[in-house]
């Protein structure tokens, strides 16, 4: 048996020893939480910048379809216009003749 500062030296590092382990593991989580916590914040952006695309792509589709709709009543509108006045000349009678 040893003296009481040999017993007291024995459980002071044996105390350290623990603590040290119990420090490793806390740096290993903390790490592992770091890590998670990364890839959460990384993908809440990376969610955002896609929601933002997915704005202005829906932004830039509906105007192309407004003008779509727009080009196909000016061209059914032209249409239109071209199929009355071309039986408007089928009935006008030429100039030079008389009847």
């Amino acid at each position: 048996m040893g003296t009481r500062t040999d017993r007291f030296m024995h459980a002071a590092v044996r105390a350290a020893k623990r603590a040290k382990q119990w420090a490793t593991v806390a740096v290993r989580e903390a790490d592992r939480l770091l890590h998670e916590a990364k890839k959460v914040a990384e993908s809440w952006e990376r969610r955002r910048r896609l929601k933002r695309t997915l704005r202005k792509t829906a932004r830039v589709l509906e105007a192309a379809g407004e003008a779509a709709v727009l080009a196909g009543v000016a061209a059914g509108i032209a249409a239109a216009g071209a199929q009355v006045s071309g039986k408007r000349r089928a009935r006008k009678r030429p100039k030079g003749r008389k009847r």
